[in-house]
This record gives structure tokens, C-alpha cells and sequence, in this order.
């Protein structure tokens, strides 16, 4: 298989270095600990084909060849590992999001309070509202190494590029692993100046996608 996308100048090799550049800089970044959250992308120009992190394996013991390639199916194609236990919700997310080539999910402090709070990550800082479309909504708590899971987080997602699952985490998706992982890195950040911009006020300043006028990041 790995030669098969070798043939359509796809570099799994350089893909799964990638992916575990980014594992490490969620750590860095603080989104991620022990071995909480996983990150994949869809491979281009295969159908049906996915990179993504296995499964109970912290990121500083991870290597590129324990990236585990599967298909849609969350079948193994390549890897000695298996993949996350939430390979099946990434799966859902790019069969319901063609417009989703990466997917980044992580466990970071303030997104986590507003979804134990059970209250959205408002506009509070412009590059966020540009990046995943608008407010992040809450989705109610569910166990999440399933498909049906998988299911409903789209539904609350919607066309957005975020969700917190609530008691949990953050989802981020993008066009591409750095767009997915910036997003990540910008709802945290909204999520921790709201959490202290509501120490001041109730009613703080906040921007709507809608109204901006662009769509690219500042």
C-alpha cells in the first residue's frame, strides 16, 4: 500500500513526521498531556485513505512509523500499532466534511471549562472567529470511541471548525494540519480571555463571522 501512494507523489514518510510534529507542539503548547488527544489527516489523491495517531502512546515516546495508515472503515492498512480509540469519529468527521483534509482533537484548560461550564467559546478574539467560522458550541457529554458519538459532534459542529465535547475536549478541523492545529491553538486562547473577561463582566465584546468581512487570518 505505502508504494501504491508513493506512485502519486504522496510522502507517507514525511506525512507521519509531520503528524508527530505537531503531537509534540500540542504538548509545547499545552493542549495535550500523557496521551490525551490524537491528530490525522486524509491522505491526498487515495480514496479512502487516512494517516492517524495509535492508540495509549504518549507523544514522546512516539515515533513517525507508529503513525497508523487506515481506511475509512478504521481498518489497519499500515501500521504496527492500532489507532486511537477515537479513530471512528475522525472517520465520521471526513465522510460527513469533504472540506476536511486534517483533523486535530486535544484536552485544553479553558476550552475544558467552558465545556464543563456548558456555555460556547464566543468571538472574543478576531483570528478565532476567522478560523472556525464563528462561536465553538458545546456538545453535551458522550462517550466518544464510537461511531454515533462521531455522529453527533458533526451535528453540533456543523459546517464550523470547532467543537468542545463537553467533560472532555476540543475538536479542530481544517484544510490542511496546520490550519487544524492553529485553530486549536486559537479557540484556546479566546476560551482563556473569555474566562477572564466574565470575571469582569457579563456582557463582553465579541465579534461575529458573519460581520467581519474576511476570511483569512490576520
Amino acid at each position: 500500500m505505502t508504494d501504491t501512494l508513493s506512485r502519486t507523489g504522496f510522502d507517507i514518510d514525511a506525512a507521519r513526521k509531520e503528524i508527530l510534529d505537531y503531537c509534540l507542539r500540542s504538548m509545547e503548547y499545552g493542549l495535550n498531556f500523557n496521551t490525551q488527544g490524537n491528530i490525522s489527516i486524509r491522505v491526498p489523491g487515495v480514496d479512502d485513505r487516512f494517516l492517524i495517531t495509535p492508540t495509549d502512546l504518549e507523544y514522546d515516546r512516539m515515533t513517525p512509523d507508529d503513525i497508523v495508515l487506515v481506511n475509512g472503515d478504521s481498518e489497519v492498512i499500515d501500521g504496527r500499532l492500532g489507532p486511537s480509540s477515537e479513530v471512528t469519529v475522525h472517520m465520521a468527521v471526513y465522510k460527513r466534511r469533504p472540506d476536511v483534509n486534517a483533523i486535530v482533537h486535544s484536552e485544553p484548560v479553558f476550552s475544558n471549562v467552558w465545556g464543563v461550564v456548558g456555555s460556547p467559546i464566543l468571538g472574543t478574539l478576531v483570528n478565532m472567529v476567522i478560523y472556525t467560522k464563528g462561536d465553538v458550541p458545546i456538545m453535551p457529554f458522550e462517550l466518544s470511541n464510537n461511531t454515533e458519538f462521531g455522529e453527533h459532534m458533526c451535528d453540533a459542529m456543523g459546517d464550523l471548525n470547532a467543537v468542545v465535547w463537553a467533560n472532555h475536549g476540543l475538536l479542530t478541523v481544517g484544510p490542511n494540519l496546520r490550519d487544524a492545529f492553529k485553530t486549536s491553538v486559537a479557540v484556546e486562547s479566546a476560551a482563556k480571555v473569555q474566562a477572564y473577561a466574565r470575571a469582569l463582566t457579563d456582557t463582553p465584546i465579541v465579534l461575529e463571522y458573519d460581520k467581519l468581512g474576511i476570511t483569512e487570518a490576520l
